[in-house]
């Protein structure tokens, strides 16, 4: 029986280095002329697209023989596109998966194998999180942590003491309420009632998305509800609606980066763009719930198609788009996520950099991470939990009946 290695969270995953960092391994040098390798990707998009370009400009330097040819698309349409040109037979020899979305392709013989990987250049639970049936189908690209981010201004002009690691649910939304202005614009807090937040807010309360062994939907409980209810009582008090813009392009960035937002629940992708905002601005662990800490964590790892005609070349470029001096660098610089490497020495660069200033918070945070549940028909549940969420929050449904409703459809995706 096929079985997905799965990351572990907590501290085996957050920044748990057991082994130095290598130099990427050679492969074979690419045939006479030149060879353009197509890479496909998300990550780059809204803001990133000048780092991706340097890390292809440092590798072309080092590899004149071999040309990178990026498509960078918003992560909304990306998975979309994806699948079509897998069954068209057109997508590019190099491309991004998120951690949660590798089980759907790691069966489909889309992904070709990586042979003789610099297994030391990488965190170990990272490499071994995208190897399916005793195969290296991916190389770890880049991971995060989402955190609670907060305009210091606003704290101190509505006389408020800042967040801490120790703040609860109960402690965000007293600030949240007292912080929200609606003669000024200003709103309290982010934090939709999306998919990707429910899952982890039910840990914060509890709970878990899906049963032990991950054959069944466990969220419909009073743990399921409680989180439900924790990110569905925002709206229209604290939080903007979507009549308000949410959920339209960057909405909430620049609510932020405008001082209009006294709280945001976002990923540390987000430090490099905000870097130079005229807001003074920190971060802290997302509060804990009823039922302890749980932040919101993510991987994503880089793949070789099975149709690509240049193998060699093609591992050749993510191996050095994910272990290399150079690239590793340029990540840490730009504070776009965290490469995957298990040198505490390189990682820690990061750390002195400002701001935010707090950015261990960022290590805390990654102590009690929650990755996305790994499921093979994944998107499809996403869409269903999503549908139902939304349903609730416009008042069509109750909370309970919208748990159960996507309790039971979960539950026949799971079966099939």
């Amino acid at each position: 029986m096929r079985q997905l290695l799965r990351v572990r969270t907590g501290a085996a995953m957050a920044l748990a280095a057991v082994m130095a960092l290598t130099a990427c391994s050679s492969t074979d040098d690419a045939d006479e002329g030149t060879v353009t390798i197509r890479y496909t990707n998300f990550s780059a998009n809204a803001g990133n697209e000048e780092n991706l370009q340097a890390m292809v400009d440092a590798f072309e330097l080092a590899n004149p023989n071999i040309k990178i040819e990026t498509e960078i698309l918003p992560y909304g349409d990306y998975f979309t596109a994806l699948q079509t040109s897998i069954a068209g037979g057109t997508v590019g020899d190099t491309f991004e998966l998120n951690y949660e979305s590798f089980a759907q392709y790691a069966g489909s013989g889309a992904l070709r194998p990586i042979e003789n990987v610099p297994t030391g250049a990488y965190a170990p639970s990272l490499l071994d999180g995208f190897q399916y049936d005793g195969e290296q189908l991916g190389l770890p690209l880049s991971y995060s942590a989402v955190v609670l981010l907060y305009n210091r201004g606003l704290f101190e002009a509505a006389g408020l003491d800042e967040p801490t690691a120790d703040w609860t649910w109960e402690d965000e939304r007293e600030a949240a309420e007292a912080l929200a202005d609606p003669a000024s614009g200003v709103f309290g807090n982010m934090q939709s009632a999306s998919y990707h937040e429910f899952y982890k807010a039910i840990v914060q309360a509890g709970g878990s998305f899906l049963s032990e062994d991950g054959t069944r939907a466990a969220f419909n409980t009073p743990a399921g509800v409680e989180a439900a209810e924790w990110l569905l009582e925002k709206y229209g008090t604290v939080m903007a609606t979507e009549a308000q813009g949410l959920g339209t392009p960057d909405f909430d960035k620049n609510l932020f980066q405008d001082g209009k937002l006294a709280m945001w629940h976002t990923g540390i992708w987000m430090f490099g763009p905000l870097s130079t905002i005229d807001v003074d601005w920190d971060v802290v662990p997302e509060p804990a719930g009823p039922g302890g800490e749980g932040n919101g964590m993510f991987a994503n790892g880089v793949f070789i198609s099975s149709n690509t005609e240049h193998p060699a070349e093609a591992q050749k470029w993510l191996e050095f788009l994910t272990s290399s001096e150079e690239t590793v660098q340029i990540r840490l610089d730009a504070a776009w996520e965290l490469p995957p490497v298990s040198d505490e020495a390189k990682l820690a660069t990061y750390l002195e950099q400002s701001p935010p200033a707090n950015r261990g918070a960022v290590i805390e945070a990654m102590s009690d991470g929650v990755l996305p549940p790994v499921i093979v028909r994944g998107q499809e549940v996403q869409d269903v939990v999503q549908a139902e969420l939304n349903a609730a929050r416009d008042g069509t449904k109750t909370v309970e009946q919208a748990l159960a409703d996507a309790e039971q459809a979960v539950n026949e995706l799971l079966a099939e």
